[in-house]
């Protein structure tokens, strides 16, 4: 099994046995591309899964720093907050680079960055740049991913 993610598609592709499976659209960094801590970018290149967090729980489920915060996203919970949030919701794969001085160790670290797949709110558009730097699906799409792979599984984030 393997992912390929591409950017200029803003596309989600499982492979499993050399063939595409399933396709989800995403959506990725709105600064486009690069590795740098602090850049808000999506980082390109090698990656695994390293974790799986929040198997269970319920669809639109809240984390903050990775934990399940106990509430479920909706319209009341986003006019609570004035501040302008990415919301990770449902489920999230953190990731980690596997090109030590590309993605992997110094400042360059996709796991440091906590760079994820993660859920987002229905109402996020899919298919377009629009993230602080993680990978984000609507919450059926991203639970569905998430059942279908385990960690370790290889990602590649590809420009094209």
């Amino acid at each position: 099994m393997h992912i390929n993610v591409r950017i200029a598609s803003q596309t989600l592709e499982l492979i499993q046995k050399g063939a595409a499976t399933i396709c989800y659209s995403v959506s990725t960094a709105s600064r486009g591309t690069g590795q740098q801590e602090g850049s808000w970018q999506t980082p390109l290149g090698h990656h695994i899964i390293r974790a799986k967090i929040g198997e269970g729980l319920p669809l639109h489920a809240v984390f903050v720093g990775r934990r399940y915060t106990g509430e479920i996203y909706s319209p009341e919970l986003l006019r609570q907050y004035s501040e302008r949030r990415d919301w990770i919701l449902s489920r999230i794969l953190w990731l980690s680079g596997l090109e030590p001085g590309y993605n992997r160790l110094g400042n360059v670290d996709t796991m440091r960055r906590y760079i994820y797949i993660h859920g987002s709110p229905d109402t996020a558009v899919m298919g377009e740049p629009g993230s602080r730097g993680c990978i984000r699906m609507h919450g059926h799409d991203m639970i569905d991913l998430f059942d279908r792979v385990l960690p370790g599984t290889t990602i590649d984030i590809l420009p094209e």
